[in-house]
């Protein structure tokens, strides 16, 4: 009889812990990690230069005097080098009529630099992919760029393949979510990201100032990253990802039609950066925060935010002079580093006021901007390269990546370093330099005579 009560009493509870073992043992299998990334550097034969910039503005025979005007106040203000990457064919003069081979070719190069780097140093074959990811939004080809890569590097039959056009600049992190969600459900996964941007076919050669301004900002550049949910491999990672949070506002048309692909008056396709553009991020920002920042920041921090936000809003009740400065939430007590899409100087010190942040917060943002431009949906790998590059990141820190693009969107995740990093990456040559004394490009210098020339008089020198 005791030995058949004991029996009822062990069942239960030895299904209890073979439950509370499985659910602990699936959600081991659920992480989702980076083993290794490798951003993209085009060959020094591709940078754009100051000298070279010109020749390529005074080849555009649709701008007039007030077009070069704004153009070299967007160039000056930009927070652009003379190190970042143009496509080949702008080298090649042939901007005003590239080729689709121009668009595959620009993406073929970036495969064969950054993909093989990187499944060399994981140690991880073609082969052992098992989910691939590829982000172009601004070239869409048949067979896709997805079916390229795996028949370059001959992967196998029954790769899961996601190719993804038409997301922005903040494509890298839906990719992220995809690989993550997939980690859900399926264990012991390796999982490739490629993402980049196709320049070729959309440098823009017209004169529409909101078209041409992206011929100042966007550059050329990509990163390849491996994930995976192997347990066996964490003690290999490099990153763990602890959460990732989207916000879509394309419902809002105001929202929708501030970065849109279309064409000007007289047919030319560009890229149309509206002046609604800062209004449109701000919004997707903030209601982004509102749902991520429960989940980085601790609970004081939380508590301390409602408190000063519920005081300041009982003293604006009772005085008619208001209640005082807008409280403001401390991100850096949750948040280690701030890894920034570099959509512009305008962007990065709009999160610098937003969340009241350092310059040493903004440094990476800042110097890559610098040296690589806006590289799209890539920018954020080049920003996580120089923190790492500048031996930034130890182990248990935490790093907060965030994006926008169009649609609009505002996409962020938060990382968690799982040991100390200080691999260089594409900073190699060049991270020693940085940060220079002064960011100012010599642009004003070399061309700011245009600024003294009256539009009626006005006639472009044989050599500028």
């Amino acid at each position: 009889m005791d030995n058949f009560l004991l029996l009822l009493y062990i069942a239960p509870l030895s299904y209890l812990f073979f439950k509370l073992f499985k659910l602990i043992d699936q959600k081991r299998h659920q992480c989702c990690y980076i083993l290794d990334y490798q951003c993209y550097k085009p060959t020094d034969d591709r940078k754009l230069s100051t000298q070279f910039s010109g020749e390529v503005i005074k080849r555009n025979t649709n701008l007039g005097l007030n077009e070069y005007k704004f153009l070299l106040k967007a160039i000056v203000s930009s927070g652009i080098g003379e190190q970042t990457y143009a496509p080949r064919m702008v080298f090649e003069g042939r901007e005003t009529n590239p080729t689709l081979e121009d668009g595959v070719v620009e993406m073929e190069e970036f495969f064969d630099y950054s993909i093989p780097k990187v499944l060399s140093r994981s140690r991880v074959s073609p082969q052992d992919i098992d989910v691939l990811v590829v982000n172009v939004s601004m070239l869409t080809n048949v067979p896709s760029l997805a079916a390229r890569i795996i028949n370059r590097y001959k992967m196998r039959d029954d790769v899961k393949v996601y190719n993804l056009t038409g997301m922005g600049c903040s494509a890298s992190l839906i990719a992220i979510n995809i690989v993550q969600n997939i980690f859900k459900c399926r264990k012991n996964v390796h999982a490739l990201v490629v993402t980049s941007e196709s320049l070729s076919l959309n440098w823009y050669s017209g004169n529409d100032r909101s078209m041409i301004l992206a011929n100042c900002l966007f550059r050329t550049g990509g990163c390849a990253i491996l994930l995976t949910n192997k347990v066996a491999l964490k003690h290999r990672a490099m990153f763990k990802l602890k959460c990732l949070v989207r916000t879509h506002h394309g419902a809002k048309e105001e929202s929708f039609n501030c970065c849109i692909q279309k064409e000007d008056e007289s047919g030319r396709t560009g890229f149309h950066l509206g002046k609604t553009l800062p209004n449109a991020a701000t919004r997707a920002f903030v209601e982004n925060l509102k749902v991520i920042s429960p989940k980085i920041l601790p609970v004081r921090e939380l508590v301390r935010f409602t408190i000063a936000s519920f005081v300041r809003k009982m003293r604006q009740g009772r005085s008619s002079k208001g209640g005082g400065g807008r409280p403001t939430i401390d991100f850096t007590t949750g948040v280690d580093h701030f890894c920034l899409h570099t959509g512009g100087k305008a962007v990065i010190d709009g999160i610098e006021q937003s969340l009241n942040l350092s310059k040493y917060y903004l440094e990476p943002a800042r110097m890559t901007l610098h040296r690589f431009g806006n590289t799209s949906a890539s920018s954020l790998w080049y920003v996580l390269g120089y923190m790492e590059a500048k031996k930034r990141l130890k182990k248990g820190d935490r790093v907060f990546m965030i994006s926008f693009g169009a649609g609009f969107k505002c996409n962020s995740c938060l990382w968690e370093v799982l040991r100390d990093l200080g691999d260089r990456n594409v900073w190699e040559d060049c991270i020693d330099e940085y940060p220079p004394e002064k960011l100012t490009n010599p642009f004003m210098e070399k061309y700011g005579w245009i600024n003294d020339e009256d539009e009626t008089t006005f006639v472009m020198p044989e050599s500028i």
